[in-house]
């Protein structure tokens, strides 16, 4: 059997005990919409393996820095950052594009993010306007890049215009993860009732997204619609029932709606699911804050 049981079995029904008047909810660490440096670093990285237009029959010169670049970055990204400040210096059009895209996401490797994002945003510029699908998701990229470095209002005009190119070619995977980075964003500016509707975009483009459904979830509770939180993260739970991040936050519902029996089995999950984790680490510290478990009698 998994370790970590159906975290949809473990929400307890938020109008059980409606209470939000709990001690416990100053006492929680950074909630999850609140992502660390390390988080927006690894959903930036992934965005760099996009398709953009090749170089044509026989590639080239440039075309060969580019692709080496690329297929390097992960291993030498200081190599591939040069390898693409090189190629920049001679390519022009596609290649400009691509070389760009390189030079992006190595710079996104060396955690030196305002760089990143001006490359890719040069990279951008120099798109064709009519390629709507590498428009928008090297604007995409540029504002992870800027979420990374901490400027969500940067980040915000630059998903604008990637969520408008998104639409436009119909990728709904893009436009949702466009919209919860948006989301996270507007969140970062205080502005959470656009944050709400960026997060509704994102459900409606692609329903079976679970961060999109966990983070909902987030937002709904620091908004104290518990009734809603609780809806979105049993939805969250039936999409991904094994993810820790979702057990964490199906607990802090279930604390704050006063179903303290519901929190803590939802952390003792996650706690199980792998000792060495982050995860597990923090429902570790939401359990210490619980207590013992007084409701399990011992056996005579």
């Amino acid at each position: 059997m998994s370790l970590l049981l159906p975290l949809v079995a473990q929400v307890g029904p938020a109008s059980a005990l409606p209470s939000t008047a709990n001690p416990y909810a100053s006492s929680l660490p950074i909630e999850i919409i609140e992502k660390k440096d390390a988080e927006a670093a690894r959903r930036a990285r992934e965005a760099q393996v996009v398709r953009l237009p090749t170089s044509g029959a026989g590639g080239g010169a440039n075309g060969g820095a580019g692709s080496g670049c690329m297929n390097a970055v992960e291993a030498n990204p200081q190599r591939s950052a040069e390898l693409a400040q090189a190629a920049l210096g001679n390519a022009i059009g596609r290649e400009r594009v691509r070389a760009g895209l390189c030079l992006g996401a190595a710079l996104s490797a060396l955690d030196r993010w305002d760089e990143a994002r001006s490359a890719f945003v040069a990279a951008r510029d120099a798109a064709d306007v009519a390629d709507h699908s590498s428009r928008a998701r090297l604007g995409a990229m540029a504002g992870n890049a800027a979420l990374a470095s901490g400027q969500p209002g940067q980040a915000i005009a630059l998903l604008g215009p990637a969520a408008t190119e998104a639409k436009i070619i119909g990728d709904a995977e893009l436009t949702a993860s466009i919209a919860l980075d948006r989301a996270r964003a507007l969140v970062g500016v205080k502005q959470t009732g656009e944050a709400a509707a960026a997060l509704a975009e994102a459900r409606a483009a692609q329903p079976g997204n679970a961060q999109a459904w966990l983070l909902s979830a987030t937002l709904s509770r620091r908004e104290d619609k518990l009734a809603q939180a609780q809806a979105q993260i049993e939805k969250a739970a039936t999409l991904a029932p094994q993810d820790p991040e979702i057990g964490l936050e199906a607990g802090v519902i279930a604390m704050l709606s006063g179903n303290e029996e519901a929190a803590r089995r939802s952390w003792q999950s996650v706690l199980a699911a792998g000792a060495g984790s982050d995860a597990a680490a923090t429902a570790k510290q939401y359990l210490s804050q619980l207590g013992p478990d007084t409701t399990t009698k011992a056996v005579p």
